[in-house]
């Protein structure tokens, strides 16, 4: 399936496609703040559509996933492997996504403070 998602002001616009079947719920110190549910992907099916000058990038720690955000609304609508190979992976931010029933996606805890 075809999903849709953008930030806030939809400056930062994406679209990811697969299987939604359940989303992280990371515990590292900026995705608890952010209270972001990622889907974990290949890097290759999240594609982004629109971004100009808005879209940022915050590392931390060992720098190996690149948090983007829009630098006009503030929200970080997915995440990226850094690493170089084809195992590559994006990290959709599903809050962020179109048309989508949030209830009905089972959530998995993930404790990326010990990583």
């Amino acid at each position: 399936m075809l999903y849709k998602g953008s930030c806030h002001c939809g400056k930062v616009a994406f679209e990811v496609e697969g299987e939604l079947t359940a989303a992280l719920r990371c515990n590292c110190s900026i995705c608890s703040r952010k209270r972001a549910l990622l889907w974990a992907v290949p890097h290759g099916t999240l594609r982004v559509l629109a971004w100009g000058d808005d879209l940022g990038s915050y590392t931390f720690g060992n720098h190996v996933i690149a948090h983007r955000f829009c630098r006009t609304c503030g929200i970080h609508p997915f995440a990226e492997d850094v690493s170089e190979g084809n195992e590559r992976s994006a990290y959709a931010n599903v809050n962020c996504l179109d048309d989508l029933d949030l209830d009905a996606v089972p959530v998995i805890d993930f404790d990326g403070r010990a990583v």
